[in-house]
C-alpha cells in the first residue's frame, strides 16, 4: 500500500468552525459549568453523542459544528430573566470533583435550577492551579480565597507529528524516536511485563502508521499513540497466553519493587489513572478524557489508588511524595530495544495487505459459494415421498383367489379355443 497519500494536504478549517481537541472540549465545557445532559439539550442531540464528541469518537458537521464551537467559547444564550454573573469557577479538584455537573446550592439553601446554571455560566477567569496543588485546598485559600498561582513552567513539547518540509515517513520516523523509549518502560509500569510492553508499543505504532492522516494533523500525537498502547498493554485477554501470563521477576531494589507491586495490586483503570496525574503530569480532565471516564470517576479512582499505594507503602502515603517517586520513576531513561521505525512501518504496511487480501478472499469465497448455491437450488418445491411403513389390522383384500397351476392351464386352453362344441351347418349359396 503505497503512503504517497498518507497526510496530504487538505484545506484547514475556518477559524469559526475550527473544533478543539477531544480533550480541550471537555475541558472547556466544565469551565463553564455545564453537564453533558446541558450540552446536549441545547445542542439538541443525546447525551451519547456529546459523549462521543468529547473522546474524538465523532464530531460534528454543518450547522451543529458551528453551534457547538459557539457554545465552547461563549457559553450557552441567557435566559430572558436578567441574571446576575456568577463567579468564577474554582479549580477543580479531586475532592470538589464528585460534584461536577450537579446543581450548586444558592447562598439562601436553595438549589439553583439548570435554567439559571446556564444564564449564569461563564468561563472562569482565575489562573488554573497546577496539578502539585490540586488535591487539597491551602489554608489561606479557606479563609482569604483562592490566590493567584504563578504559572508553571513550560515543558519542552515533543516535535509535531507532522509539519512543513517532512514527509510521512519521516515525521512517522521522528514521532517513533521521541515517544517509543518512554512509552515502553510507561507499559512496563502498568502491567510488569517488558516483553508485553515492547509489543504494545509496537502495535501502537502500527495501528498509528494505518491511521496516519488522522495522527498528523492531532494536537498531541503522543497522546494518541500512548492511548493506544495502554489500551492494548491492558487487554484482559493477554491472561490467556503463555507468555504473558504471569509478571517478570520484580527490581532488585526494595522500593521500586514495592512501589511496582502495590501499582500491579491495582485494577487497571485505577493504575492507569494514578500513572497519568501523579506520573506524567495530567490534569484531572485530560486524565478522565484520556481513560474515557467522567471527571468525578477519575478523581476517585485517583484518590483510592493513592490510599491503596499508602497503605502497602507507608512512606508514599503522601500524595506530593507518591508524584515525585512515581515521577522520577517515569523519567528515567529507558533501556528497551526497539525495532527501527523503518522496521515498523513496513510491518504495519505488510499486516495491511495480509488483510486486505484476506478480505477480498474470503469476499470471493462467499461470492462463489452464494452464486454455487443459487445455481444448483431446485426452481420449485419438490415433497418427499413418505417409505412404506407395515400398517396392522388391516382386514384382507376381497375379490378372486390367486390361480393355481391347473387354473393357470385351463385358461389358457379356453383362450386358444374360442369357438368349442360341434360343427354347425352353413347354408351352401344356390
Amino acid at each position: 500500500m503505497s503512503q504517497t497519500s498518507r497526510g496530504g494536504d487538505t484545506a484547514p478549517p475556518s477559524t469559526a468552525t475550527a473544533l478543539p481537541t477531544p480533550k480541550e472540549r471537555r475541558r472547556l465545557r466544565e469551565a463553564l459549568s455545564l453537564s453533558e445532559e446541558q450540552v446536549a439539550e441545547v445542542m439538541g442531540v443525546t447525551k451519547a453523542t456529546v459523549k462521543a464528541w468529547e473522546t474524538g469518537r465523532s464530531a460534528p458537521r454543518g450547522r451543529k459544528r458551528e453551534a457547538y464551537v459557539k457554545l465552547l467559547r461563549t457559553g450557552p444564550e441567557p435566559s430572558a430573566a436578567p441574571e446576575t454573573p456568577a463567579a468564577p469557577a474554582p479549580p477543580v479538584s479531586p475532592e470538589a470533583s464528585a460534584n461536577v455537573g450537579k446543581p450548586t446550592p444558592s447562598p439562601s439553601g436553595n438549589v439553583r435550577p439548570k435554567a439559571a446554571a446556564k444564564g449564569a455560566a461563564r468561563p472562569p477567569k482565575t489562573p488554573v492551579r497546577p496539578p502539585e496543588e490540586r488535591l487539597k485546598p491551602a489554608p489561606e485559600e479557606q479563609e482569604t480565597g483562592p490566590a493567584p498561582v504563578s504559572a508553571p513552567v513550560p515543558e519542552p513539547e515533543p516535535p509535531a507529528a507532522a509539519g512543513p518540509g517532512l514527509t510521512p515517513e519521516e515525521a512517522f520516523d521522528a514521532l517513533y524516536a521521541h515517544a517509543s523509549p518512554g512509552l515502553v518502560h510507561q507499559a512496563y509500569l502498568l502491567t510488569g511485563r517488558r516483553a508485553l510492553s515492547r509489543e504494545a508499543v509496537e502495535h501502537a505504532f502500527h495501528h498509528a502508521w494505518e491511521h496516519w492522516p488522522e495522527v498528523a494533523v492531532d494536537a498531541d500525537p503522543v497522546g494518541w499513540v500512548r492511548a493506544a498502547a495502554y489500551e492494548y498493554a491492558l487487554s484482559p485477554w493477554h491472561r490467556l497466553r503463555r507468555a504473558h501470563k504471569h509478571p517478570d521477576a520484580p527490581p532488585a531494589e526494595a522500593g521500586r519493587r514495592a512501589l511496582l507491586g502495590a501499582l500491579l495490586d491495582l485494577p487497571a483503570p485505577y493504575r492507569r489513572t494514578v500513572l497519568l496525574y501523579d506520573g506524567l503530569g495530567l490534569d484531572l480532565p485530560e486524565t478522565a478524557a484520556e481513560t474515557e471516564a467522567s471527571t468525578p470517576a477519575a478523581a476517585n479512582r485517583l484518590l483510592y489508588a493513592r490510599t491503596v499505594i499508602g497503605e502497602r507503602v507507608p512512606e508514599l502515603a503522601d500524595a506530593e511524595a507518591l508524584r515525585q517517586r512515581l515521577g522520577t520513576l517515569v523519567a528515567e531513561a529507558p533501556t528497551a530495544t526497539l525495532p527501527a521505525a523503518r522496521a515498523v512501518r513496513g510491518g504495519s504496511e505488510r499486516r495491511a495487505r495480509r488483510m486486505t487480501r484476506a478480505v477480498v478472499g474470503a469476499t470471493a469465497v462467499l461470492i462463489c459459494v452464494t452464486a454455487l448455491t443459487a445455481a444448483t437450488a431446485p426452481t420449485r418445491y419438490i415433497p418427499e415421498v413418505a417409505p412404506g411403513q407395515t400398517v396392522n389390522g388391516v382386514p384382507v383384500r376381497g375379490g378372486p383367489q390367486k390361480l393355481g397351476e391347473e387354473d393357470v392351464e385351463l385358461r389358457d386352453m379356453l383362450r386358444s379355443r374360442p369357438n368349442p362344441g360341434p360343427e354347425r351347418l352353413v347354408p351352401a349359396a344356390e
